[in-house]
């Protein structure tokens, strides 16, 4: 009885560990193919960015593209595309997500920096790292969980591919999909295709960002209390960002309900705030812009303008995802808030990066991982206390409609509820 009872032990170790290596290959494989194809994704965003700048004319397009992306969803049939919201489902409750997804993110993604839409490059990564894993899976007719695990080390290889930050990249996908729990058991295969995707980008050209916030202050009461204040307003910001593109698409729908004249007309909307405003300052991710906010250079309306140029860019049918622009919305209003009470604008502005997506994606440790890489550790006091308080002040709102609250905010509560 007892060898039999040894045998049993010994055979389902054996079985586990034969998984786990399984999971760790796949992940290496899954970093080395994304890593390239964040790579590529890269340079092809950096180079249409170079080629808006240097002919201005492009803006132009802005209406008409638009109007193709939508026609190219329509073509391959993604009319009803869901997105990153699509990829969390798909670790939530098994739904399929489409490999075509990857193909027509990447795609309208570069056409959408390529005329100036106001849209990020990150929302794009995940759909394109979640796409792959989750077809992978499907094609390998592994177990459920070992497929929403390898749409999560997907999701990891493309963020950090292309944003440069693989611990916070090798964290967010296990965090953004169940708020109030950790998904720890893919922690060491996305760990791996996180560094490996990384360096595979990274020989490629991709270049990871790292801002020069200067010499920090001392962490004590006085700058404690100037960053939580900081770090409070940044969680409401969050809010109204989060609402401004809800309403946006509701009212948008509503009164524009074709499609298409929706996106010609908000597209209109957008080439004609760029030219009010006479500059590009607001169109694509705006990192130069960042950089500014850095330097403690800021436009007092800047993070309000951003907002309404992010909100007609994604309702009006623009692919590219909420994130950059979400730093840029921090980072301008963190640099205007130092400039008002007068201290540390640049650490403010990097504060305000780290808190506003803390506050739209309910991801505290990727906050303060993302706030660690891109700012560097001297700051890790003011990092830490600052997205618990964005956290905290965020309440249940949120980017993505398909991200749940699993335990609340404020109490050792289960609620199982989605953002609002």
């Amino acid at each position: 009885m007892d060898s039999e009872f040894v045998r049993h032990k010994v055979k389902h170790t054996e079985k586990r560990y034969i998984a786990m290596f399984r999971i760790m290959f796949f992940s290496l494989i899954l970093g080395v193919v994304l890593g390239a194809v964040g790579g590529v994704f890269y340079l092809a965003i950096n180079y249409v960015t170079y080629l808006r700048f240097e002919n201005n004319w492009i803006i132009f397009f802005l209406p008409v593209t638009a109007v193709v992306i939508l026609w190219f969803y329509h073509i391959l049939h993604g009319d009803n595309d869901r997105g990153t919201n699509l990829v969390l489902l798909s670790i939530q409750s098994d739904e399929n997500v489409p490999l075509r997804m990857s193909a027509l993110i990447f795609v309208s993604t570069v056409m959408s920096h390529l005329v100036g839409a106001s849209v990020g490059r990150e929302g794009a990564a995940l759909q394109i790292g979640g796409a792959v894993g989750n077809f992978c899976g499907r094609f390998l007719k592994i177990s459920v969980n070992e497929k929403k695990v390898l749409t999560m080390i997907g999701m990891t290889a493309m963020f950090s591919a292309l944003f440069g930050t693989p611990m916070a990249a090798a964290f967010f996908p296990l965090e953004v999909v169940s708020v109030g729990i950790m998904h720890y058991g893919a922690l060491m295969p996305c760990v791996i295709a996180s560094f490996v995707a990384r360096g595979v980008a990274k020989y490629i050209g991709a270049e990871a960002p790292f801002f020069d916030i200067g010499i920090i202050p001392d962490f004590d009461l006085i700058s404690a209390l100037k960053i939580a204040g900081l770090a409070a307003l940044c969680g409401l910001v969050s809010i109204v960002f989060c609402l401004a593109l809800r309403y946006g698409e509701v009212l948008a729908k509503k009164y524009l309900s074709n499609r298409y004249i929706r996106a010609l007309i908000l597209g209109t909307a957008v080439l004609g705030l760029t030219l009010l405003v006479g500059n590009q300052s607001y169109n694509g991710a705006g990192v130069h812009y960042i950089n500014n906010c850095i330097d403690g250079v800021v436009e007092p309306m800047g993070f309000l303008i951003k907002i309404v140029f992010t909100v007609l860019s994604i309702v009006a049918g623009y692919r590219g995802g909420e994130i950059v622009p979400t730093f840029f919305i921090g980072a301008s209003f963190g640099c205007l808030f130092g400039n008002i009470i007068g201290w540390e604008p640049a650490l403010c502005a990097a504060v305000g990066m780290g808190t506003v997506f803390c506050g739209v994606t309910n991801c505290p440790v990727t906050s303060l991982l993302i706030c660690l890489e891109l700012f560097g550790f001297s700051g890790a006091a003011y990092f830490l206390l600052a997205c618990a308080i964005a956290y905290m002040f965020s309440g249940y709102y949120g980017l993505y409609t398909s991200q749940k609250i699993v335990y609340s905010k404020f109490k050792s509560n289960f609620i199982d509820k989605k953002v609002q």
